[in-house]
């Protein structure tokens, strides 16, 4: 209790190690996101997705200071690639942000994939629900950059945009990887580079054949040129704040913040089952050995992965019948 309590009053340091607690699966870790569970649901989150390269960490740092501007507090969650020998995060993008590391109402903090895909860590859902209920106004996860795998950041955020830079394809991209679907602004960003007006009439011809309604919301494409000319660069990063602020409007006015809301509460209970029922699972059948021995009967070719699975799902699950109290909760 009194680590929710110190999380509540913005603790950074408590924040910090149960972050990385739940990066390391501390037993203590879940109980303590059971009980600042309650105490979330008041920030907007905003997903910040786009290939490597497209200039993703540098736009964040904007837009921190666009948020701070209107005296939001803000928390950033930086995906960052796994280390292969240390099995932590590569950091060198968060350098960019260190001029706003004494600022008390910002706090940033990277976490390691380590091998999850979709361009998020496992558990960014948890480190999201602990700046939330730090009580940040604004949430920016940035993702890793593995480009056309990273949709689930769409279960994750309210407003969702994608980074795109002329030259490197992006505009094939984004057709293939659905990047489509889950945008809600499209950022052109280092627009001085060639190829940047192909690159917005190909977005805006995408637009045009998606059959948006009357009363639904087109993805704005805005474009940010080169962090360098910083009098131009500060001002469409101050225009890219006022589009999130605009979208998070429409979701409200229009009651989608509520069916987002339900999307991503609906993955969190299946990743909270997956890591319940099929890590407890995995970690036994590991420490029996098990695991080698149906490793060795694949490979032999005597059995197959979906025989190995319900020989497995056989041993572990019971059918428990399951009823609904009055209120919601559930009882064997």
């Amino acid at each position: 209790m009194e680590n929710t309590k110190k999380i509540r009053e913005g603790s950074v340091r408590t924040a910090s190690r149960l972050i990385r607690n739940i990066e390391d699966r501390h037993p203590e870790a879940r109980a303590a996101i059971k009980k600042i569970f309650p105490h979330t649901g008041g920030a907007h989150i905003i997903g910040i997705t786009g290939s490597a390269g497209a200039g993703k960490s540098t736009l964040v740092d904007g837009l921190i200071s666009a948020f701070r501007k209107k005296n939001q507090t803000v928390g950033v969650l930086a995906i960052d690639p796994t280390s292969p020998f240390s099995g932590g995060a590569l950091l060198g993008d968060r350098i960019r942000m260190q001029k706003h590391a004494e600022d008390q109402g910002v706090f940033v903090r990277s976490l390691a994939t380590r091998g999850a895909m979709g361009g998020l860590s496992k558990a960014a859902g948890d480190a999201i629900h602990i700046l939330d209920a730090m009580g940040k106004d604004i949430i920016l996860v940035e993702t890793v950059g593995t480009g056309q795998q990273e949709v689930d950041i769409m279960h994750n955020s309210h407003t969702v945009i994608v980074v795109l830079v002329p030259g490197m394809g992006d505009e094939i991209q984004a057709i293939k990887a659905g990047i489509m679907e889950i945008a809600d602004i499209f950022v052109v960003n280092k627009a001085d580079h060639a190829g940047t007006a192909q690159l917005i009439r190909e977005l805006k011809n995408m637009l045009d054949m998606a059959h948006i309604p009357d009363d639904g919301w087109r993805p704005p494409v805005l474009t940010v040129g080169s962090a360098f000319e910083t009098a131009s660069f500060v001002e469409n990063l101050n225009i890219l704040s006022e589009k999130i602020a605009d979208h998070h409007q429409y979701l409200i006015h229009f009651n989608e913040l509520k069916n987002r809301l339900r999307r991503k509460t609906r993955v969190e209970i299946r990743d909270a089952l997956r890591s319940c029922i099929l890590d407890p699972v995995l970690a036994d059948l590991d420490a029996r050995g098990e695991l080698d021995r149906l490793t060795e009967l694949l490979i032999n070719k005597e059995s197959d992965p979906y025989t190995a699975a319900e020989e497995i799902a056989s041993r572990y699950l019971r059918k428990i019948p399951i009823k609904q109290t009055k209120k919601g909760g559930i009882v064997r």
